[in-house]
């Protein structure tokens, strides 16, 4: 498996960009890539040619997080508003606004089912699970600090909890935290240097995987399951093979640290965007 840089886009933001996704084709429309920023939009662009087809507003401070549904009809971003919101893709309409405590919204993702969003929630060490169908909280997910470290211990606070990706079958979901550790299990991430993964069901420890060398900021499973791609503050993106519990490849575009990263859709073109603090996109052929 491997990336190749396809294209760069320069000051697609007035500010910092912070969140990516992909829109799925509908039958009236094509795949879309969604992106959010601090200058508190939304855009859609057409993606191989990273051309802008709208430009969505509504919230009132930064965008932290995008999320689509895998109906491709409707998506979700988050705000330093402490709000998510929920609208219709092609209209912009609000459709929900779901409320939470300062700092414990950041990146989200529907499952593949579309029947529930996963929502890392920041300072509170947890994950937040919202019901699609009634926009209800059906579940907080505490993460565990270590066992040796006190709520008022320094190290206690690195369990801030960034962003969350499901696995294509849903079994699994893969966390991110402020630590630079990764975490792929059903309901949370863990806590030193390096990558982890574990099983969905059963918790236990399957392996290990270093590389970055700083906070691990976004991340996101391939359609195909055998990859994960990461973004880091130590301005990379990072290829694992997850077969082989290793990072294969290391893509350096971004000047600035990687908020978001996300494939494409599963029947497309493979595809990969990373975008930045630098407010560029940068979108690669994942093959």
């Amino acid at each position: 498996m491997k990336l190749a840089g396809l294209k760069s886009f320069e000051n697609a933001h007035d500010e910092s960009i912070w969140a990516a996704t992909w829109v799925p084709a509908t039958e009236t429309r094509s795949a879309l890539l969604l992106t959010g920023s601090l200058d508190e939009t939304v855009k859609l662009w057409k993606p191989d040619d990273l051309i802008l087809q709208r430009t969505n507003t509504g919230h009132c401070l930064g965008v932290v997080s995008v999320a689509a549904h895998p109906s491709g009809h409707f998506a979700a971003s988050a705000s330093l508003d402490s709000f998510v919101r929920v609208f219709d893709v092609d209209t912009n309409n609000t459709l929900a606004n779901l409320e939470a405590p300062p700092s414990e919204v950041w990146q989200m993702q529907f499952d593949p089912r579309g029947t529930i969003l996963a929502v890392a929630g920041g300072g509170s060490a947890s994950v937040k699970l919202w019901d699609t169908a009634t926009w209800n909280l059906v579940a907080t997910l505490s993460i565990p600090r270590p066992e040796a470290a006190k709520p008022s211990e320094k190290n206690s606070s690195k369990k801030f909890v960034l962003s969350v990706a499901w696995s294509p079958d849903g079994r699994r979901l893969a966390c991110g935290s402020m630590d630079g550790t990764i975490s792929v299990f059903d309901v949370g991430p863990s806590d030193d240097a390096h990558v982890h993964m574990y099983d969905a069901e059963g918790k236990t420890l399957v392996g290990a995987m270093s590389g970055h060398s700083s906070w691990v900021l976004s991340v996101d499973v391939s359609p195909d399951g055998t990859a994960i791609a990461t973004g880091s503050s130590d301005r990379t993106v990072r290829l694992w093979d997850i077969g082989m519990r290793a990072a294969v490849q290391t893509m350096s575009n971004h000047a600035d640290q990687v908020w978001g990263v996300a494939f494409g859709p599963a029947g497309g073109p493979g595809r990969l965007a990373s975008v930045s603090d630098d407010k560029s996109i940068s979108l690669y052929d994942f093959s």
